[in-house]
């Protein structure tokens, strides 16, 4: 029987146990309360809800949100010049820039812009660069965080088993396949440029298989007997309707665990970055 891994139930839970940490933590008298600026430019409406949803979820677990909105035309330096300004300021604890940014605006800069220690989305080269060498970065990058957080959730084991991840994206396939190998799996990363046919030979082998491309790519009945099957996709079909890079129904039976879309990782993304953004260096 495939078990569901119900992303909405667990990223409540996470929630919870989050405003319980704050609520123990506000009896110290050393206690510095969670400040987080989200950085939100242009009026993309997917990047308006996205920045919503993050402040709902941030005031839930008691932990201060500021939005900061410009408009599309703001220059480079004025976006810069705010994030020094942000990171000088000791009562805000994390920075999170809503990505996309419009094309003017380079996106590295702006990344590496922010102090590694304010860094809530871990996309920082230094957080990045210890993930990679194993050091324990500032902040994991909430994606794959939450995918990590659900699984154990689930009881569902890492160690020595063989994972896939389909996606190599700096915000999701790569740091995703350093969390798995920091839990001792396997790891094999597919991509645009492997071969169809190796491609579904690989999933085969699967014991966990991450698919994070934004298509529909996993399409058959071709993943392992009791595999883990995660799906970070996320896109519209032609009737309008969610859907994720797996093909739920059919791929959903030959599995041992699979998340929904939507109800999977989206749920624990949000969670796992406000775990991030309860911590305070």
């Amino acid at each position: 029987m495939t078990i569901i891994l119900d992303g909405k139930k667990t990223s409540e839970k996470i929630l919870n146990k989050v405003n319980e940490r704050l609520n123990e933590s506000k009896k110290s008298k050393l206690y510095l309360p969670p400040h987080l600026a989200v950085i939100l430019v242009g009026d993309n409406p997917a990047s308006k809800i996205y920045v919503n949803n993050k402040k709902k979820a941030a005031e839930k677990v008691g932990i201060k949100s500021t939005i900061i909105e410009f408009e599309v035309n703001v220059t480079e330096q004025e976006l810069l010049s705010k994030i020094v300004e942000l990171n000088n300021n000791d009562e805000v604890t994390g920075i999170l820039v809503q990505l996309p940014l419009p094309e003017h605006i380079d996106k590295n800069k702006v990344i590496l812009s922010i102090s590694p220690k304010k860094d809530v989305d871990g996309f920082h080269p230094e957080n990045g660069g210890k993930l990679l060498l194993g050091v324990e970065p500032y902040f994991y990058p909430a994606t794959p965080q939450g995918i990590i957080m659900l699984m154990d959730e689930y009881n569902i084991p890492i160690e020595g088993k063989h994972a896939v991840v389909i996606g190599r994206s700096n915000i999701v396939g790569k740091p995703m396949a350093q969390m798995l190998l920091r839990r001792n799996a396997t790891v094999t990363m597919c991509h645009s440029y492997t071969h169809q046919d190796d491609l579904v030979e690989i999933i085969k082998t699967a014991d966990i298989l991450v698919s994070a491309v934004g298509k529909k790519i996993v399409r058959c009945k071709m993943v392992k007997k009791n595999s883990c099957v995660i799906d970070v996709g996320i896109s519209r079909d032609a009737n309008g309707k969610l859907t994720g890079d797996v093909d739920f129904d059919i791929v959903a039976p030959s599995c041992g665990f699979i998340t929904p879309v939507p109800g999977g990782v989206g749920p624990m993304t949000i969670a796992s970055l406000m775990y991030n953004a309860s911590k305070v260096y």
